[in-house]
């Protein structure tokens, strides 16, 4: 028998409680499920708060296969692993959890797959992203106003 929580797990969109702005009828979430068109985004809010199922029935709403990792975990390796998958499926989304701990050269493994559209990343933390992610890689030639 599968555990309460598992059970309770909301299996659409319209079952997700919170959020109406981003998940009810004109929520930016629904609108991107509608248009069957999904970004990468990160998800931040607290242990058990909906993240991972939201991350998948984004997936599902897109027709899109969905890998979960994570950040504490997956090294260089399983990013390859899932770039592979994503090449051998047309593409996926790929729920990275603890993202905050994800170094630079993990982040730049993924950013070509990310640009290309062949991965669309969601990620999740508990830790506000303005203050715990790694800053993303400028080439030092970039120079900005």
């Amino acid at each position: 028998m599968e555990p309460l929580a598992e059970r309770l797990r909301p299996q659409t969109l319209d079952e997700v409680l919170g959020q109406p702005h981003l998940t009810g009828p004109q929520g930016l979430l629904r609108r991107m499920l509608e248009a069957k068109r999904l970004s990468s985004m990160v998800l931040f809010g607290p242990p058990g708060t909906g993240k991972t199922t939201l991350a998948r029935l984004l997936a599902e709403g897109v027709g899109k296969p969905f890998l979960r990792l994570s950040a504490v975990e997956a090294g260089l390796k399983e990013v390859r692993q899932a770039v592979e998958r994503a090449r051998a499926e047309g593409g996926l989304v790929l729920f990275l959890d603890e993202i905050h701990r994800f170094n630079k050269a993990q982040q730049d493994a993924l950013l070509p797959h990310l640009e290309s559209g062949l991965l669309t990343l969601i990620g999740a933390t508990a830790e506000n992203p303005a203050f715990a992610s790694s800053p993303p890689s400028v080439p030092a030639s970039a120079s900005f106003p």
